[in-house]
């Protein structure tokens, strides 16, 4: 190894994986959706955070949408955002 390089005659390169990095984030997810995934990752024999990232990626290429319909109050929110909707 030399003791000095000179940078201006280094063949700089892209890095052929910089499209796949990942960025670390911390989020807060149920204890149930983290045991499911972790005895997914027991059978499968995959982390289960790769396999968690695999599931979101796989719901980006598809185009997933999140139905929201859904609430703990039942109909009356869902009488609320049809009467908003006729207005």
């Amino acid at each position: 190894m030399r003791k000095e390089y000179d940078i201006d005659k280094l063949n700089p390169r892209p890095n052929p994986y910089a499209r796949e990095l990942k960025k670390t984030v911390t989020i807060k997810i149920q204890t149930s959706v983290i045991e499911y995934f972790k005895e997914e990752a027991g059978k499968t024999g995959i982390p289960y955070q790769t396999l968690i990232n695999l599931y979101l990626a796989d719901c980006v290429k598809q185009k997933k949408t999140i139905d929201l319909s859904w609430s703990p109050q039942g109909e009356k929110s869902s009488k609320k955002r049809k009467a908003a909707q006729e207005v």
